[in-house]
């Protein structure tokens, strides 16, 4: 259960820049990223996203596992996110709330189509498995290596 790779985009469509470490702060998510700051809606300021699913979606269309696909920041190995919606769970020195899975968009769906996988279809395959939005309730340091690790609820 750990951060396998992450990745910012400093402008909307903008390419994505991988790193071995981000900084985070408070309810204003990941510093340099796009969404730095904005609160237009809940979880917004942070994207997990399983490298198994990722994976799976790549193998079952003979394309290159490419962990950067869908363009989550956080990619994890060895946790269902869905299973983090509600919860409370740290990653490095980052206290993190999970807040709605992270469904599929227009955009994802038409950045992974081709001509044997349309928009819409790519969407649908997405449900369910595009992973979690999270709000960042205590600010630090994420490193890839990162360990995740849940936070027993209170009685």
């Amino acid at each position: 259960m750990s951060v396998e790779r992450i990745f910012i985009s400093r402008e909307p469509g903008g390419a994505q820049q991988e790193c071995a470490r981000i900084r985070v702060e408070s309810e204003r998510g990941i510093v340099g990223d796009r969404h730095f700051g904005h609160n237009d809606w809940p979880g917004q300021n942070l994207t997990l996203v399983e490298a198994e699913e990722i994976e799976r979606f790549c193998a079952e269309f003979g394309r290159p596992a490419d962990l950067a696909i869908t363009r989550r920041n956080l990619i994890t190995r060895g946790i269902r996110l869905n299973a983090l919606v509600g919860r409370t769970f740290t990653l490095g020195s980052v206290t993190l709330r999970g807040i709605e899975t992270c469904e599929p968009c227009s955009s994802l769906g038409r950045a992974l189509a081709d001509e044997r996988l349309p928009a819409a279809a790519v969407i649908r395959r997405w449900v369910g498995c595009g992973g979690l939005r999270a709000m960042v309730v205590e600010g630090g340091e994420i490193a890839v290596g990162a360990a995740l690790v849940v936070t027993p609820d209170a009685p």
